[in-house]
């Protein structure tokens, strides 16, 4: 699920990332300190020293809002992870940290008992994230625990990973929706979006796509019981938010499915990242060469080798800590190799003014640079270390395969043929997770695959990847998901699941998803949404803009580029002083006044889902900001790609089932 909040702050700049504009919009890192707060208070709530026991899981969202060294200046003297088996503390206080699961219930009440049997004394605390639950003391209490624990919250809610995308950081929130019927985290998303309100102002409009979106949004208009205590209040802001925008994932599966082609998106796609990290060679990790060594010729021939079998160390990606991973990261791949070029030869003539300085004076400021440069430097090792781990996965015949299917799926281009050529990739052994994706994506975007073809596809991929995997293929065609279906429906299909089928080739037309995938048409269109995937633009997105950004959705920026040209041949730069001769494409979408679906009715009609649109209250300060400043925040329950859906509906791919929630 995801929300897009929009603010009247500064202009947008939809994917390229290059001319991101200095003022800002929401304040973000305010979420980051409030939970940052709240988990020191909940520390200092036990008093003494303490043992911490962490579930795994939480252990890469405090990474985004803490650091170990914290956690001991407040008492932590040791930490463990929430495992089974026995428990060994040498502080009187032990401290759980943990989701409402039963698994992580019952390993807590396991060592409690065992510390009795032994006649250990400890007081324990156990900290539930976000919220109590009374499940949780019914089945301490079942398990005869209860009177010996003191149930506490930790409010961690919205985290930041980028200064507009806040995340709660739940990988499993996809599965406990689509698959398991778990709408917990619907309720969790309306506290944390009530915090934000309670933050940064009221949401004076709320509209959205999905029937779970329709329900987050009602909780959203009524007193919500039981909210946790924040530790942050209200704050001035300058930036007024003038809608929220609320999407079920569900209303655009195909965008998830697809491969991403930004050099941030090969790094999840190839190597994966997890809550701003990525596991890296320590190769690369290790300190610059010396500075007489030239840049544009970084040592990189140990990044070039296959990292499997090599010691890893997490790394964080963030524009933050790393300008030139700023200047990469939207990038589409095909541009990397060229932005990195650019940046070795500055920093080379950087270095070359060291010959150049002869005075003290000039020495001096050459020395108070060699720090920056030596940090550029060790970047730009890294990056370039970097794409040359992707590149050789870019080469590969069966990732080249998978792009071609994709776009002629996109394309509606001989959709039997593509469906031919999925069961020939798993022959050829590609990953279980890229035919996976494949065959939803045929099945959403053709309707449904023929009845005998799926059938047949079915069977070669559970001999080719195991028999333990059917529940996935179980899962993904049948409700509420239903993004793996045959055509035509079995009379034994509810009637929901024919109307949660999306009309892609309606759509696509309507909202304008695909343009001319020209390479060079692709360079001039950097500032449209098209450019991520190469020419296909994320159906989400365009929702969005049908809300904030109509505009963007009616022209075709590849067009009017070629209607100024035609226009303006002949008179070359004239104009240029006032702006006049500047082509359209060039130009930024300005946003309009907050409408809601005003204009785009029909195509919404014929997407899945509850369309709503509440007004609640006019915002009389976004009256005064020119509509031409906008900023978009959003704000989501997880970030996700095609792998990592796949791999939560599967549960990894091993057999087993799968947690339960309390």
């Amino acid at each position: 699920m995801m929300a897009a909040t929009s603010t009247l702050s500064s202009d947008l700049q939809t994917t390229s990332g290059i001319d991101r504009d200095n003022e800002h919009g929401l304040d973000v890192e305010i979420l980051k300190e409030s939970a940052k707060k709240g988990l020191i208070n909940a520390l200092n709530s036990v008093n003494g020293a303490k043992t911490l026991v962490l579930d795994p899981t939480l252990a890469g969202p405090l990474g985004l809002v803490t650091e170990v060294a914290l956690l001991k200046h407040h008492g932590v003297d040791k930490m463990f992870w929430l495992e089974p088996g026995p428990l060994t503390s040498t502080t009187t206080n032990v401290v759980y940290l943990c989701r409402p699961l039963i698994k992580y219930v019952k390993i807590i009440a396991d060592q409690i008992k065992r510390h009795a049997k032994e006649s250990l004394k400890h007081r324990y605390t156990l900290f539930l994230v976000p919220r109590t639950s009374t499940l949780v003391s019914r089945v301490l209490e079942e398990e005869g625990v209860l009177g010996d624990v003191s149930i506490s919250s930790y409010n961690l809610q919205f985290m930041p990973v980028a200064e507009d995308v806040i995340s709660l950081e739940c990988d499993s929130a996809f599965r406990e929706l689509w698959v398991d019927g778990d709408e917990t985290i619907v309720y969790n998303s309306a506290l944390a979006l009530d915090v934000l309100q309670k933050t940064y102002g009221q949401f004076p409009r709320i509209v959205g796509k999905g029937d779970y979106a329709s329900k987050l949004a009602n909780l959203l208009t009524k007193p919500i019981a039981n909210q946790p205590l924040t530790t942050v209040g209200p704050i001035p802001s300058t930036a007024p938010v003038d809608c929220l925008v609320i999407l079920d994932r569900h209303v655009d599966m195909i965008t998830p499915l697809l491969t991403q082609l930004t050099y941030e998106g090969l790094i999840d796609e190839v190597l994966g990242i997890k809550n701003c990290h990525v596991e890296l060679p320590v190769s690369l990790l290790n300190p610059p060469p010396p500075p007489n060594q030239s840049p544009s010729q970084p040592s990189t021939s140990a990044a070039a080798t296959s990292i499997i079998g090599e010691k890893t160390k997490k790394y964080l990606l963030s524009p933050a800590t790393d300008p030139l991973f700023a200047e990469l990261r939207d990038l589409n791949f095909s541009s990397v190799g060229r932005r990195l070029n650019r940046a070795a030869h500055r920093l080379d003539e950087e270095y070359k003014a060291r010959q150049q300085a002869k005075t003290v004076a000039q020495l001096r400021d050459f020395v108070g640079k060699l720090g920056g440069l030596q940090s550029e430097h060790q970047a730009l090792r890294l990056h370039t270390g970097l794409s040359e781990i992707l590149l050789p996965h870019t080469k590969t015949d069966l990732f080249n395969k998978s792009l071609e299917i994709q776009q002629n799926l996109l394309a509606s281009y001989e959709p039997v043929a593509q469906v031919t050529a999925i069961e020939e990739m798993i022959a050829q052994g590609a990953d279980m997770q890229t035919v996976a994706r494949l065959l939803c994506l045929a099945s959403i975007t053709i309707g449904g695959i023929k009845t005998r073809a799926l059938e047949s596809v079915k069977r070669e991929f559970l001999q080719a990847y195991g028999y333990h995997l059917l529940p996935l293929l179980l899962s993904l065609s049948s409700p509420p998901l239903s993004i793996l279906l045959s055509n035509p429906l079995p009379p034994s299909v509810p009637p929901s699941v024919a109307a949660s089928k999306l009309p892609f080739s309606t759509v696509r037309k309507s909202l304008r998803l695909l343009i001319d995938d020209n390479p060079e048409a692709l360079e001039e269109l950097e500032n449209d949404i098209n450019y991520v995937y190469s020419g296909y633009a994320p159906l989400s997105v365009r929702l969005v803009q049908c809300v904030a950004q109509k505009n963007g959705v009616i022209s075709n920026p590849a067009v009017d580029k070629a209607m100024d040209k035609t226009n303006n041949s002949g008179g070359a730069d004239q104009g240029d002083a006032d702006g006049k001769g500047k082509s359209t494409a060039a130009k930024k979408l300005h946003a309009l006044p907050i409408t809601g679906w005003k204009g785009f009715e029909d195509v919404l009609s014929t997407l899945p889902g509850k369309t709503f649109d509440i007004p609640r209250k006019v915002n009389s300060s976004s009256a005064m900001v020119p509509l031409s400043r906008r900023k978009f925040l959003i704000a989501t329950t997880g970030i996700v790609s095609g792998a990592s859906l796949m791999k939560s509906i599967a549960g990894d791919g091993k057999p087993g089932g799968q947690d339960n929630k309390v």
